[in-house]
């Protein structure tokens, strides 16, 4: 996220319409990703569980924005308080914020930012939910993203984007959110499943996607969001820079697909259009910290190493035993970790910031910062999210009973199924043209 510019009066900087007309459109692309992962999630389900996987990302728009209005946005962007939390009493319902007043330093409205970030804090615990799919209570999962976003998203927020956050402070680039967001996400996600556990079958009966064509769309839906989610955290398109991370996003989700793409192939023999919207959703994760500080060559690397490397940790958990449903560890944490890290070798010094990696001359001070931004926030999130999980699983029971995972979530949490077959020819036949039953027989499958 862009860091606060000091001024001085003479130089205050005053409403630019282009600036927020962009800035809203990115908004609206970032709010799109949302049902787009819904629809990417969804798809990567069995059938009995494709409706309530659409649902735990939904309700993140809900919950969300309206924990966001009523202090969200001021715990997250507000007076700094220790580097720990902000808070600000004009913030509280958005109550005291004028039409036009404008953020500290930028040429868009108070209210464009506070939206803006606000779909930042929807879609990152909606990321979470891939993880635990076919076995969590909705009215659990509900208040976990009510709890979550307090305790968890709304401080880290502040501690890497706001001025006065301790990680903004000590100087961790992220563009877009690799630590506030996809680490943030990914280690909640770990925390969780090793309080809840494995789904009933794990590793031993098939739980293949139920529907690749809806993958696709919701991959290709991220994808596109994923360009204002980007772009639009330079808050603005006057110097070049958010152009920059334009390209540096189309750039590292399209290498990250061919690496996964070829490793696939090597490793499995098969080209797959999973392994495709995997790879660039893993693109496009890595590069959100760092597109803002690398070349488009750089991109390519990060891009291609984060899709060789994510393409092989989604099988860890098979070997680790953890039941990461949807591969929201091997590829949220662990692309957010590569990108944030790689900052520190391709950051080139002359685009978002004058702070330079290793390969352009810096040494190794900008990589010891990334280091310090990604664990932090990882182990914060780690503990603070199994720690929540563990309360509302010993006061309410995070799971479905095993006969309700069994039979399918779907209908047990939402009274509804995905699709209805009942009237596309798979039903009875009509009574015009069914062939008429001999008496003999009829009698006889009366009796059976």
């Amino acid at each position: 996220m862009a860091p606060a510019i000091t001024t001085l009066a003479a130089d205050a900087p005053t409403l630019s319409a282009a600036n927020t007309g962009f800035m809203l459109i990115c908004s609206a692309l970032v709010m799109l990703m949302t049902p787009g992962l819904a629809f990417f999630y969804g798809g990567m389900v069995r059938v009995k569980s494709s409706l309530n996987m659409l649902m735990m990302s939904f309700i993140s728009l809900g919950i969300v924005t309206v924990l966001w209005v009523l202090y969200g946005f001021g715990i997250a962007f507000g007076t700094d308080s220790g580097g720990v939390v902000g808070w600000s009493s004009d913030y509280l319902g958005l109550s005291g914020i004028g039409i036009t007043e404008l953020w500290d330093g930028y040429t868009v409205p108070v209210y464009v930012f506070a939206v803006f970030q606000l779909m930042f804090a929807v879609i990152t615990p909606a990321l979470i939910s891939g993880a635990l799919a076919d076995r969590v209570k909705f009215s659990a999962w509900a208040l976990f993203i009510a709890l979550w976003a307090t305790v968890v998203y709304f401080p880290v927020a502040h501690w890497v984007w706001a001025p006065g956050g301790w990680l903004f402070e000590m100087g961790v680039i992220d563009f877009a959110g690799g630590t506030a967001v996809h680490i943030n996400a990914g280690a909640a996600a770990l925390g969780v499943i090793l309080v809840i556990g494995k789904r009933i079958g794990f590793k031993k009966d098939p739980m293949r996607p139920h529907s690749l064509p809806l993958v696709m769309l919701g991959a290709s839906l991220l994808w596109f969001g994923w360009f204002g989610f980007n772009a639009g955290s330079w808050l603005g398109n006057d110097d070049g820079v958010g152009a920059v991370m334009f390209v540096n996003t189309q750039v590292a989700a399209g290498a990250a697909m061919l690496a996964w793409l070829a490793y696939e192939k090597l490793r499995h023999g098969s080209f797959t259009t999973l392994g495709a919207a995997s790879g660039a959703v893993a693109g496009l994760v890595a590069i959100t910290p760092a597109g803002g500080s690398c070349s488009p060559l750089g991109a390519i690397a990060i891009g291609a190493v984060s899709g060789l490397v994510c393409a092989i940790a989604v099988g860890l958990k098979y070997k680790l035993g953890y039941d990461d449903s949807l591969d929201v560890i091997g590829v949220h944490l662990v692309g957010g970790v590569i990108g944030s890290l790689l900052v520190g070798f391709f950051a080139t010094g002359g685009v978002q910031s004058e702070a330079a990696g290793l390969f352009y001359g810096g040494g190794l001070e900008q990589l010891g910062k990334q280091a310090v931004g990604v664990f932090s926030v990882l182990a914060y999130s780690l503990v603070a999210s199994a720690l929540l999980a563990f309360l509302l699983d010993k006061t309410m029971r995070m799971r479905v009973s095993e006969d309700d995972e069994v039979s399918g979530i779907d209908q047990v949490e939402h009274a509804e199924t995905a699709y209805d077959f009942s009237g596309a020819g798979g039903g009875a036949p009509s009574r015009s043209t069914a062939a008429p039953v001999p008496a003999a027989a009829a009698s006889k499958k009366v009796n059976a």
